[in-house]
């Protein structure tokens, strides 16, 4: 499978072979049609798994300063080629200079953090939809959640901003076992908890959280981002503060309902989690086998986003948002955009 957006082409057909024709890029498969795409408009091209390039290809990207970022099969990332021209010292400098401005940054943050609460509403606001015979009190938290959003801008700092996010997320959880349908009893919700996680949801959340941050910070590296200078979270040695930034907005979107999925569709058993001491509950090495296949499973499905012409995998939204927060501190967009869904 192949996917353009914004002159940046995605591809994700394992077992392809790219090659150059002409100034034209050639994407061959055995069991698929020969495509065509035109390199003269294309600013990137981004290879997940086993995808092979030529050398005349590779030599004209970087002659011709287009940017070829390959990842491993799970999205990680594994290396960037560049031209002699790459712009990616001034776009980290432009990083680097935003974070040193209070208000660009609080202003980042608000969206990433207003994006996040518009998620939790329409998680919640899905599942009223879904199952109205329990939607009163999902009611009331949609109404919280909607006066936590239109605080978001008002904030002044950026402790008041996650003094916000703080009451949304716990107004959101608390009513977040009222989501899960089947399996009630093995996996209760009583509230986020972590380090360690205290039972099976937290545990479901904690690992796929943990895992889809590494999404995030694969796609800042493959725009030219530093992921460990974030805006929201806290600067520590280490820490990839903006892979956790970015991911703020796609926890509900992405991993809350992806979690909901594997328990109230049967798809993980609660024979599939270890106890240890103190009141720690971990997936065992079989519970992680399922929840990594289905999340794999997840990613290939597809998602209508802005800046796309057409459905593309959940697995390219963190490229397209890593993008729209390039854009913004290059001064290319007014603002940062976060992803909500509908």
């Amino acid at each position: 499978m192949t996917y353009e957006v914004n002159n940046t082409i995605y591809i994700i057909l394992q077992n392809a072979h790219l090659r150059l024709s002409n100034e034209n890029l050639m994407i061959e498969h055995p069991e698929a049609p020969l495509r065509m795409v035109p390199l003269h408009h294309l600013q990137g091209i981004v290879v997940m798994g086993n995808v092979q390039l030529s050398s005349p290809l590779i030599a004209y990207c970087a002659r011709n300063n287009i940017a070829v970022v390959w990842m491993d099969q799970y999205g990680r990332f594994q290396g960037r080629l560049e031209g002699c021209r790459s712009g990616n010292v001034l776009l980290r400098r432009a990083q680097h200079l935003a974070l040193s401005d209070p208000d660009q940054t609080l202003s980042l943050a608000r969206q990433f953090i207003a994006g996040k609460i518009s998620n939790q509403i329409q998680v919640l606001s899905r599942h009223m939809r879904d199952y109205p015979q329990n939607s009163a009190p999902l009611e009331e938290a949609v109404t919280l959640l909607e006066r936590y959003l239109e605080q978001v801008p008002e904030t002044r700092t950026l402790d008041d901003l996650r003094g916000v996010e703080g009451g949304a997320s716990r107004v959101y959880f608390g009513h977040f076992d009222l989501l899960i349908r089947m399996q009630r009893e093995a996996f209760r919700f009583q509230g986020r908890n972590r380090r360690p996680p205290q039972d099976r949801t937290n545990a479901l959340l904690s690992f796929l959280y943990t895992v889809y941050s590494q999404e995030y910070a694969s796609a800042l590296e493959a725009v030219g981002l530093d992921y460990q200078v974030g805006y929201l979270h806290a600067l520590r040695p280490g820490r990839p503060a903006l892979a956790l930034d970015l991911m703020e907005e796609m926890r509900p979107a992405f991993i809350d309902r992806l979690v909901l999925r594997l328990i109230n569709q049967n798809l993980i058993r609660p024979d599939q989690f270890d106890f240890s001491r103190p009141n720690a509950v971990y997936l065992n090495h079989e519970g992680r086998r399922v929840v990594l296949q289905i999340y794999q499973e997840r990613k290939r499905e597809t998602v209508h986003h802005p800046d796309a012409a057409e459905p593309i995998p959940w697995a390219i939204i963190p490229y397209l948002q890593a993008r729209r927060l390039a854009r913004v501190l290059r001064g290319e967009a007014p603002y940062y955009e976060p992803f909500v869904i509908r």
